[in-house]
């Protein structure tokens, strides 16, 4: 074989295998529904702005995490619905890829259920979230059936979390509760309170304003009633 044969050969045999680029963007799936996405979105606004101040933790919804112990992107690869790394940099991500990051893993996931994901959530990827990751906290929710359900890691394996009277489990890693609220999962914090998303935030505050107006007018009120001119007190 002459060496243009044999470099002929090996183009040839180039334009056959399709190989990853080196800086891959997340490639997983479009989310099923729309509540899923919102599912999504809503746990992500809720914890970034509850640690709003934190810069050593980060976030993500429906990003690829990318495990192979040879170093490749173009196998083990998973994609949780939503995640947690903690004592991380918190900067944007293409996807999570361990051996950039030091070798870590989610400290905390969640899994938000459908019926064509459901069994494999609770087999394949809970072995995977177990085994590979070992990742402290699981969590799956269906937000049509209203399914709930959460994980410990213990001596190496899952743990059944139980819920409490208002129906929560407790994250050991977040230091938060998740439950239902509304039909979606939400934070809680340690003593019950709900982690409010920043529009409710906001509608907090002008409710505590406009409070404070109602209460100022009914005190004015008064005063004039007894021939007191509030502008002068």
């Amino acid at each position: 074989m002459t060496i243009t044969q044999e470099l002929d050969d090996q183009k040839s045999i180039c334009q056959d295998v399709i190989f990853p680029p080196g800086d891959l963007y997340s490639n997983e799936p479009p989310l099923e529904t729309e509540l899923h996405l919102r599912q999504i979105i809503l746990l992500l606004q809720c914890l970034e702005s509850l640690w709003k101040k934190k810069n050593d933790f980060y976030a993500a919804g429906n990003l690829t995490i990318y495990y192979s112990p040879r170093q490749l992107k173009s196998e083990y690869f998973r994609g949780p619905d939503f995640f947690v790394v903690l004592g991380t940099q918190r900067k944007t991500r293409k996807s999570w890829v361990v051996w950039e990051e030091d070798g870590k893993y989610p400290h905390v996931i969640v899994e938000i259920l459908s019926q064509s994901t459901a069994k494999t959530d609770k087999d394949l990827k809970k072995q995977i979230y177990q085994e590979t990751f070992r990742t402290p906290d699981y969590f799956w929710f269906d937000p049509f059936t209203q399914e709930f359900a959460g994980f410990h890691l213990v001596d190496g394996e899952y743990q059944p979390l139980q819920m409490n009277e208002q129906g929560h489990l407790w994250s050991h890693q977040l230091g938060l509760h998740l439950g239902i609220y509304d039909g979606l999962l939400r934070f809680f914090t340690a003593d019950g309170q709900l982690v409010p998303t920043p529009e409710e935030t906001a509608e907090q505050a002008e409710q505590k304003v406009e409070q404070a107006e109602q209460k100022a007018e009914r005190l004015a009120a008064k005063l004039r009633e007894l021939n007191i001119d509030p502008d002068t007190v």
